[in-house]
């Protein structure tokens, strides 16, 4: 009997203490430095968003996206381009762009083979991509935020791997003659066209910029049949010693915002003559200045992802064992 009582009295207590911790209100646990997360929200509120994005060293955990409008947005889980490989080289790697969205990368190790191929070329000189967490950069180019766009150097590779000095310093050939409006004979050559060409027919480049000297004489050997791939080569300030070769937003980036398509016809009517105007011939853009447009931008300027993409942890699957400062 007393036993029937103990369990009776047992199970009164349970359904007594399960009701009462149904009624509880569970308050979430405070931050573990609210002061600490509270500064850094106002200085990445104060700060621009290029020094936000700059001082990040790796990329962030997450699946690779790339994350609003290509003058405007961030790239999530980007992965790096090695800095060697059998027929490419990075330069100016201390500057830490070579990162992307994967489509980029396997991009261009397709490409870097194909352009040898076509030039003669040993291979091909890479310059800048995206920072590890694009978003805007402090100099050099309004664009290359989220991971898609690339420049590539009117400069073979040589066939040694070069130190890092030399990655540092070496400056790539200026195409375009001194008066802005033609190609510099002395040493424009058919395997500059080869490089041009070869990009643009890649089906997954929205566009590949140059210089409008450059565009120009492409319109003047171009033949009926050029018409496809000449649509995507575009007129740009400066681009006399590289191209700019910009993907298509992947498919696996949603917020990834596409650029309007390139007019029908190859670019070489009237449009094109706009660029030899003289105010825009006296146009100087120093490669070491920020864009206007990128040094205004801050944190809320971009995409609201971004925040997390700022914010996220590391990668640790990114953090290089070897010396970066040294080719690979």
């Amino acid at each position: 009997m007393y036993g029937n009582v103990a369990v009776v009295t047992a199970l009164s207590v349970a359904l007594t203490c399960a009701a009462a911790a149904k009624s509880i209100v569970r308050v979430p646990l405070p931050p573990s430095n609210p002061l600490k997360n509270t500064e850094e929200e106002k200085q990445q509120k104060s700060k621009p968003a290029m020094v936000l994005f700059s001082e990040k060293q790796l990329p962030s955990l997450g699946r690779a996206m790339a994350i609003g409008y290509y003058p405007r947005g961030c790239l999530q889980g980007g992965i790096e381009l090695p800095t060697t490989g059998p027929s490419w080289q990075v330069m100016r790697v201390s500057r830490n762009r070579y990162w992307g969205h994967p489509e980029l990368v396997n991009f261009l190790e397709r490409f870097a083979p194909l352009a040898a191929k076509a030039t003669g070329w040993k291979g091909i000189l890479i310059g800048d991509m995206a920072q590890p967490r694009g978003g805007p950069l402090p100099f050099g180019h309004k664009s290359h935020q989220i991971g898609l766009d690339v420049d590539i150097w009117f400069m073979p590779m040589p066939d040694r791997v070069l130190s890092a000095k030399e990655r540092e310093n070496i400056l790539a050939p200026n195409l375009v003659a001194a008066d802005g409006k033609h190609i510099n004979d002395k040493i424009w050559s058919s395997a500059d066209v080869a490089f041009i060409r070869t990009a643009a027919e890649q089906p997954e480049v929205e566009r590949v910029l140059v210089n409008a000297a450059i565009k120009k004489e492409l319109c003047r050997i171009k033949s009926k049949n050029d018409e496809f791939w000449m649509s995507k080569v575009r007129p740009w300030y400066g681009h006399a010693d590289h191209i700019h070769v910009r993907l298509k937003c992947p498919t696996d980036s949603p917020d990834c915002r596409a650029q309007p398509a390139v007019p029908v016809g190859d670019g070489c009517d009237k449009s094109l003559t706009h660029w030899f105007t003289d105010w825009i011939l006296r146009l100087k853009i120093p490669d070491a200045s920020p864009s206007p447009s990128a040094k205004g931008l801050t944190l809320k300027d971009l995409p609201p992802a971004c925040a997390a993409v700022l914010n996220a942890p590391a990668n640790p699957g990114s953090a290089a064992t070897d010396d970066r400062s040294e080719p690979r």
